[in-house]
């Protein structure tokens, strides 16, 4: 496996555009569009949280019922959240209109949005960019970037990846981009990442591999604490690379999913690391746990932490709010045996150790905290186990930016 520039369009058969549609936002690209030029096996995973938003629902239904997809439309800038039966029928409105323009059924589009919660869809002029958007698709580097720049909401950088790799003698490739910057929290964010690949996969073992990866990629990162409503990753696979399908555990497979987790989990980190108002990207690794999941858990517990995240933010080396958030986390362990320590490209201050304090240079460990990726690391000594967390820091411009997100 090797990472190779590209986004979206790097796997054979799929174009990409974005285009301005004035949504919401002006002068600038908010919708976006994934075609494949044959159809698709399409699995994915949606936010847990209760209300969920129109696209969520209808993404469900076409990745439970419809025998194949072949597109994705996405707009940004409003949600279509909370937005009760007029927002399922703007779903319906533009699959159906997106599957007149492309010359594909209405159940073979899938859709999605991110923004603001509660605002109408602007139907008409979410059509009139789904006309823009099929006008410029296209199999180009550009296309992808201009889709990817096209979702961001309060994103600073577009976030993109694509990975290839030898499936029976064939080059397979898989390609992404995501968007989120709020309203991330464990078991989905307010993300929304799609994926596209050229290999041919079961939809049986596609859905099996995007529900593993999600576990320890998009269901391990934090920036506010907050789960969204339209929380979506969306995985087609076109079939175009020509390897023998996948239809079962091998080695096959296991290169599949190897790529797949390299792809969430940098995806993920580019979210965590691009949070809003963040300085620095903030991971937490638990080694030496009892189990994977206490592991997690124990992670998660970090970098979920105000007083954690508002630490790192200071460069402060407070060692104690660390493991107050281990020791709240509803994971049982003896913290006379937990070490920790701080870790960057700066170098390297452990700072507890078996129950106490270690001396340490509140210079140095400043220094260390003042890098643009900072890792905190706790040897619980319980077992093998070990999981990594990602979230960022807490400053003062998240509250700006959401206090006048809406308005």
């Amino acid at each position: 496996m090797k990472q190779i520039d590209g986004g979206v369009t790097a796997a054979k058969g799929f174009e990409a555009a974005g285009a301005e549609a004035a949504v919401k936002y002006q002068n600038r690209k908010d919708m976006a569009l994934i075609y494949s030029t044959s159809p698709c096996r399409v699995a994915g995973t949606f936010t847990s949280n209760v209300v969920k938003a129109a696209p969520v629902k209808w993404d469900q239904n076409v990745v439970a019922r419809s025998p194949f997809a072949q597109a994705v439309v996405v707009n940004s800038g409003i949600a279509n959240a909370c937005t009760g039966q007029a927002g399922m029928d703007c779903c319906r409105a533009e699959a159906e209109h997106a599957g007149r323009v492309l010359g594909i059924p209405a159940e073979a589009v899938l859709v999605a949005s991110t923004g603001v919660i509660g605002m109408a869809m602007p139907v008409e002029r979410l059509c009139m960019g789904i006309d823009k958007l099929a006008a410029a698709r296209a199999h180009t580097r550009e296309a992808a970037l201009a889709a990817a720049q096209a979702i961001m909401t309060t994103d600073t950088v577009s976030k993109e990846i694509a990975v290839e790799m030898q499936i029976g003698g064939q080059t397979v490739t898989i390609g992404g981009m995501c968007k989120g910057s709020g309203m991330i929290h464990p078991n989905m964010c307010t993300m929304l990442a799609f994926l596209t690949t050229d290999a041919n996969i079961s939809k049986e073992m596609l859905q099996r591999a995007v529900s593993s990866a999600v576990v320890d990629s998009f269901n391990m990162i934090s920036v506010d604490g907050d789960t969204s409503t339209n929380d979506t990753l969306l995985v087609l696979a076109n079939g175009q690379a020509g390897n023998k399908e996948i239809c079962d555990e091998g080695a096959d497979y296991d290169a599949f999913c190897q790529a797949l987790d390299f792809i969430t989990v940098y995806l993920a980190r580019k979210m965590a690391g691009d949070g809003e108002g963040a300085t620095c990207l903030f991971e937490a690794k638990v080694i030496g746990a009892d189990n994977r999941e206490n592991a997690r858990i124990l992670a998660k517990s970090v970098i979920c932490s105000s007083l954690s995240k508002a630490a790192i933010y200071g460069h402060d080396c407070n060692f104690g709010r660390f493991l107050c958030a281990l020791g709240y986390s509803g994971v049982s362990f003896d913290p006379d045996r937990v070490d920790l320590w701080f870790q960057s490209q700066e170098g390297k201050a452990v700072v507890y150790t078996q129950g106490s304090p270690v001396a340490y240079s509140e210079e140095e460990a400043t220094r260390i905290l003042s890098a643009p990726e900072v890792t905190v690391v706790a040897d619980m000594h319980m077992g093998d186990a070990q999981a990594t967390a990602w979230g960022c820091d807490l400053s003062y411009d998240y509250v700006k930016i959401n206090a006048d997100y809406r308005s």
